[in-house]
């Protein structure tokens, strides 16, 4: 398992955490999204290294931004 937490910017409300954990959700190999609204933190859990580019396309298709990612 891996763990990969990525700032999002734009996300205001409980309705941006159900978008963001359903899109994210739905990238290969990941088992858990974990939401912090309040400090825009996004932690993806997977089988292995999380697929970056997907992750960061899985939120921009929720309307929201990646702005960095740490390990």
């Amino acid at each position: 398992m891996a763990s990969t937490t990525y700032a999002v910017k734009g996300m205001t409300c409980g309705h941006c955490v159900q978008a963001v954990t359903a899109e994210v959700g739905k990238v290969a190999g990941v088992t858990a999204v974990q939401v912090d609204l309040e400090s825009g933190a996004v932690t993806v859990t997977s089988d292995g290294p999380a697929d970056e580019p997907a992750v960061r396309a899985a939120v921009d298709e929720a309307g929201y931004e990646v702005v960095g990612s740490r390990a």
